[in-house]
């Protein structure tokens, strides 16, 4: 089993979001996935700015989701 973060980007002037991006890494936890989330979502808002975030209202949302991991061969 491993857990990837998804984060999605949305402006709350436009009422709309972007389509979500899901991270290639993954990571062993919920907790290590739920830290990098927030730190990622950190560094995007100081990246876009606030005179950026602050006129279209944008939010970056994440989570963190289990994907079981067949081997092959394996079947579901």
């Amino acid at each position: 089993m491993k857990i990837l973060l998804t984060v999605v980007m949305c402006s709350g002037m436009a009422n709309t979001c972007l389509p979500p991006h899901t991270f290639p890494e993954s990571y062993h936890d919920i907790y290590s996935c739920m830290v990098d989330g927030y730190k990622k979502a950190m560094e995007k808002t100081i990246e876009i700015g606030a005179e950026e975030v602050n006129k279209h209202q944008i939010y970056i949302k994440f989570d963190c989701k289990e994907f079981i991991v067949l081997e092959k061969g394996e079947e579901t």
